[in-house]
């Protein structure tokens, strides 16, 4: 302890010296206090915000009303209600401090035994050393025992854990081996079961209730509701990944960006109305092989500026309006030619228009020629585009140009031409780069899945329940891009993101992810 000194022998620097100390010391406790302060009232807000939407989601899910959507739609409101729930619980147990959650009542949850029929493999932990620290040799006294329902694409097996009991006679010391962490502590699910349920659903497109029969006929009773509080609780643990996989992507100079329309329904409510899925991704011709989804209530344009927030690059798109404020702010505008010839090709496909017909056919050479370079690098796919492809481009130009002229405005033949005349300088900015695309059909190749998928689910059940299916979808996607199998894929990081450094989130990728050898006794 510091010996507090006499200030009566003191001079008078000393104490003005001792008093700035003081002074200094009191402001950085009080700074310090403010932060407390400051962060103790965030939390409260968002457990306050937390609790407020558990609130109203178990009113909607145990308070229904008489005007209710037919079965299936039922259901399926049913598991994204309880995936909500499951979400915004593991939210809150991240948001609490110690205090508070041993302050929450504790539950035990009732389950059924799992069938004894099922294989079972013997997984044992046992400590490292079992000599106790006052010198004497452990004597083994026992065992726990818990059990885990793993899959494996076509077959049900249970992972019997056994931790081992050592005591130390001489001194009662009790040794046993640490639970390994998991992505849902204390539950029946292994990261396979759960990598099984999220790829079913995100990319076979099952709903749960049909994953609740598919596993009722194999023997084995799981509920719609926990299969939608494991997903729940899955789609908080993987966004980290997510939020990483955005940045990389955000890296990159030239990307794509396209939407499509998703129907939403806000639980309680009869009716639904008009979400949207954005996505994001690099170009065939990149190094990184990555797609980003991003679910938000609207196509208003603030939905991209803020996903793409201060990225400058080249961004391939249609000619929807809202990005084009984006393109104010440092951001270069890449027209997609594809959508240039379809206005070209429906005009043929209606009246069998020549016109059209020559226009196709000089897009048809540019397309060409892009065939040709695919599989070359950058600078000489731009030196081909600029010897072969911008004399035929510019050729197009000027036919497109003499030919306006001789047909009457409001014509299907003029909105053709004018579609492209009007966008020509960012339908040719692709002539200038080699590692910029033609058009913008590689993105929405990547979007495909959302349309598959909106036939068997009809709808999202919240914005939620969507962020978070954009989140799960993302990791999919991208791990199939980069020619992993999504269950593989998924079964490891869900193994592995327990006991992740937050500083190696990057190795979880999929562009970066290579499989963990298993380590099972």
């Amino acid at each position: 302890m510091t010996q507090r000194p006499d200030i009566n022998q003191l001079s008078a620097d000393q104490l003005r010296a001792l008093a700035t100390e003081l002074m200094d010391s009191l402001d950085a406790k009080d700074q310090a206090l403010g932060r407390k302060e400051r962060e103790l009232v965030r939390r409260n807000a968002v457990i306050e915000k937390l609790t407020h939407e558990v609130a109203i989601l178990k009113r909607h899910k145990f308070a229904r009303r008489s005007e209710q959507l037919d079965a299936v739609q039922g259901k399926l409101l049913d598991e994204l209600i309880d995936s909500d729930l499951a979400a915004i619980e593991a939210e809150l147990d991240q948001a609490m401090t110690e205090e508070q959650k041993a302050a929450q009542p504790k539950q035990k949850p009732k389950r059924t035994p799992l069938p004894p029929e099922l294989p079972r493999t013997l997984i044992h932990h046992e400590p490292d050393n079992t000599h106790c620290q006052c010198g004497c040799q452990l004597k083994r006294i026992g065992e726990d025992v818990s059990e885990k329902l793993d899959y494996v694409p076509g077959e049900f097996t249970v992972e019997r854990h056994i931790r081992g009991k050592w005591a130390c006679n001489q001194c009662e010391t009790l040794v046993q081996a640490p639970v390994p962490p998991q992505v849902i502590d204390k539950g029946i699910p292994t990261a396979g079961l759960l990598a099984q349920v999220l790829v079913a659903k995100y990319a076979d497109h099952l709903p749960l209730y049909r994953q609740e029969r598919i596993f009722g006929r194999a023997g084995l009773e799981i509920p719609r509701s926990t299969l939608a509080e494991w997903v729940g609780a899955c789609g908080v643990q993987l966004q980290p990944l997510v939020d990483a996989l955005r940045n990389a992507l955000l890296e990159h100079n030239v990307l794509h960006a396209d939407e499509t329309p998703v129907s939403m329904l806000a639980p309680g409510k009869k009716k639904t109305h008009k979400a949207y899925v954005w996505a994001y991704c690099t170009t065939p011709f990149s190094d990184l092989k990555a797609t980003v989804y991003d679910f938000a209530p609207s196509r208003a344009g603030e939905h991209a500026r803020t996903f793409l927030g201060d990225w400058q690059g080249k961004l391939v798109c249609d000619d929807y309006a809202g990005y084009k404020a984006g393109f104010g702010n440092g951001i270069t505008e890449i027209g997609c030619m594809a959508h240039a010839r379809r206005k070209f090709y429906d005009l043929h496909e209606a009246n069998k228009s020549e016109l059209a017909a020559k226009a196709l056919d000089y897009i048809g050479g540019l397309y060409e020629i892009e065939r040709d370079t695919k599989d070359l690098p950058p600078d000489k796919r731009r030196k081909i585009r600029q010897t072969r492809a911008k004399p035929l481009a510019d050729a197009l130009h000027q036919w497109m140009l003499a030919h306006r002229q001789k047909v009457p405005d409001g014509s299907g033949t003029a909105k053709a031409l004018d579609y492209s005349l009007k966008r020509w300088a960012a339908l040719t900015r692709y002539l200038d780069d080699g590692s910029v695309p033609i058009d913008n059909n590689w993105v929405e190749n990547q979007i495909r899945p959302w349309a598959l998928g909106r036939s068997n689910w009809l709808f999202a059940g919240s914005l939620r329940s969507g962020q978070r299916a954009a989140a799960v979808m993302t990791l999919i996607q991208s791990a199939k891009l980069n020619a992993h199998d999504p269950y593989a894929y998924l079964k490891d990081v869900l193994t592995r993101l327990p006991t992740q450094k937050n500083n190696a989130i990057n190795e979880l990728l999929p562009h970066n992810w290579t499989p963990a050898i298993p380590d099972k006794v």
